[in-house]
């Protein structure tokens, strides 16, 4: 049986579209802004199932985000 993924978890923002570096932050998968634009630029964050390097993509809600094995989702 392979392994289940990890469900989404909402992360309630106050407004769209915001940043991805920002987002990372805020959704406590990273501790800071540095280590959230460090992950982005080598290729470790996926946006919506793709590899994302743009630290200030802007997301919307609905968007999915996945770094270190943990998924959250743009929610207002």
């Amino acid at each position: 049986m392979p392994p289940r993924s990890p469900i989404p978890l909402p992360v309630v923002v106050r407004e769209v579209p915001i940043e991805l570096c920002s987002f990372l932050k805020f959704g406590g998968l990273t501790g800071t802004g540095g280590e959230a634009k460090q992950v982005i630029s080598q290729g470790l964050v996926t946006l919506n199932g793709t590899v994302e390097t743009q630290k200030r993509k802007q997301l919307v809600a609905g968007d999915q985000v996945a770094y270190d094995g943990k998924i959250i989702v743009v929610a207002v």
